[in-house]
């Protein structure tokens, strides 16, 4: 077994509860990794045997422009896209979804929700 981690993805999207959130926008940064049988890649070196990451980012990349109200739902829709397309490759999944300095009446680095699958 082996555990991908595409770590620091960042993106300006448009992910809030107020609707001043989703017309200006934020910076977000994504974590995740997935579980995945690596075996027959690390006998192959054939990318068609792996879980082939670029493809993950471009799955995020695409869920990332969609506005969404909540980081639940983003998390759970980028999650969702995962599987349908690569589902077949990976054995347990963690997403973990941060907003930068999130508009909270204060001074806060970031908030953050994570998903495990």
């Amino acid at each position: 077994m082996g555990l991908i981690e595409i770590e620091g993805m960042e993106f300006y999207s448009y992910h809030g509860h107020f609707k001043q959130e989703r017309i200006v926008g934020n910076k977000f940064i994504i974590n995740l990794k997935l579980e995945t049988n690596t075996l027959e890649a690390e006998k192959s070196d054939d990318i068609n045997d792996a879980l082939n990451y670029q493809v993950v980012y471009e799955i995020i990349k695409e869920k990332m422009k969609e506005k969404s109200h909540l980081l639940e739902n983003i998390a759970s829709k980028i999650l969702d896209a995962i599987y349908t397309n690569l589902g077949d490759k990976i054995i347990t999944s963690e997403i973990k979804v941060s907003k930068i300095n999130p508009p909270m009446g204060g001074q806060i680095a970031m908030v953050s929700i994570t998903l495990k699958r």
